[in-house]
């Protein structure tokens, strides 16, 4: 296969790839997909002699790339019920939302979101939110890394701890001032 054509070949794959990890599939079968990309790519680089061109090790680079960032919210195995065991009562057509960001921004998150009491009257304690919210994104969190998450972002140094809510506020101002500036323009 000629270079362009190889390239051609890589082009597409990327943009199929992309469409999988984008299209709002479960985790569990994005992981699956990845997994199977990454393997066929190992195989043909194998069959290469070790030597695979540079568009197959871009790919294989791009599916670990994509893997690693979907391992975080793919449930163990062990969360799958059995035959026995009650399934998720979850309709099948649910939105699926997958946090996205790092595990510091969706702690301060939660602690600030309690800190605020403004979810059940501020019953609902930081354990339960965490739950709740690692639910409504597709994580599995245990207490010790929410802990050491929080405790890292105790021991920020600047001026500002909250590194996530800042950023936040930034941006909503920035974006509620481009709206306005938008609705302007549109008025003249």
């Amino acid at each position: 296969m000629s270079l362009p054509e190889q390239e051609a070949a890589y082009t597409e794959f990327s943009e199929q790839i992309f469409a999988v990890y984008t299209g709002g599939g479960s985790p569990r079968h994005l992981h699956f997909t990845l997994a199977f990309a990454e393997a066929e790519l190992c195989a043909v680089s194998q069959y290469a002699g070790g030597r695979a061109s540079p568009c197959v090790e871009k790919a294989l680079s791009l599916v670990r790339h994509l893997l690693d960032g979907v391992k975080t919210q793919v449930p163990p195995l062990s969360s799958i019920p059995s035959k026995d065991e009650k399934k998720d009562d979850t309709p099948a057509d649910a939105l699926l939302m997958r946090w996205t960001g790092n595990l510091s921004d969706f702690v301060e998150m939660v602690y600030g979101l309690d800190s605020l009491k403004c979810i059940n009257g501020g019953e609902t304690g930081v354990t339960e939110l965490l739950l709740g919210f690692g639910k409504l994104f597709g994580l599995k969190l245990k207490d010790k890394q929410c802990y050491n998450a929080y405790a890292d972002i105790k021991r920020r140094k600047s001026d500002s701890r909250t590194y996530f809510f800042d950023k936040a506020a930034e941006k909503l101002n920035r974006r509620m001032q481009e709206d306005e500036e938008r609705e302007r323009m549109r008025k003249r």
